[in-house]
Parts: C-alpha cells; structure tokens; sequence
C-alpha cells in the first residue's frame, strides 16, 4: 500500500529553517514512508497519541500513521536536542487537523 505524506503547517516552517543539504536528507526519508511507514529504527513515543520518532542524523522526524486514510502525517521536524519539548502541544495539533480534515 501506498500512503499519502502530509504535514502540518508548523512541521513545513520547521524544515524551510534548516539548512538545504539537511532538508533534502530529511525529505528523502520522509518519501521513503510512503512505501515503508514503520522503518527499522522507528521508535513510538509514549503519551495518548501514537508518535513516532525517524532519526535523520542529528535531526528528529516525529509524525503519526492515519492507518484507515491511509495518511502519514509529519508533525514536527527539530534538533534533537530539542525536539521532544511540549509533545502535548502537538497533540493539539493533530486534534485541530483531525477536526479540519473530517469537514
């Protein structure tokens, strides 16, 4: 199966402030989800939402599988050092994406 990647608007502003060589590492293994959406080093975060986290060098990926629509939806991009800071703002995020979605 093939999935649709989406983002969020916060996660594109993320990634167009990193530099353009990281960009394109980061982008290339986010298409790669596409096809493989649980890679092997994929590791699921605890909290209510299901979040994985794609290491891309010293750069995090976190994002969610919407496995009924078929969507894998890329919801913070960072540092790794600071990336895992107020993960339950971004459950805010994917509620409110959600809400959008279904209208």
């Amino acid at each position: 199966m093939i999935y649709a990647v989406q983002f969020l608007e916060t996660a594109v502003e993320e990634l167009a402030e990193l530099p353009q060589e990281v960009q394109r590492q980061i982008l290339k293994r986010i298409e790669g989800l596409k096809t493989v959406p649980r890679p092997a080093g994929v590791k699921q975060l605890k909290g209510p939402e299901k979040f994985l986290r794609l290491r891309v060098g010293n750069y995090r990926v976190i994002y969610l599988i919407e496995g009924k629509h078929l969507v894998v939806l890329v919801v913070k991009i960072g540092d790794r050092k600071d990336i895992y800071e107020r993960v339950e703002v971004l459950t805010r995020r994917v509620k409110a994406w959600r809400q959008n979605r279904s209208k």
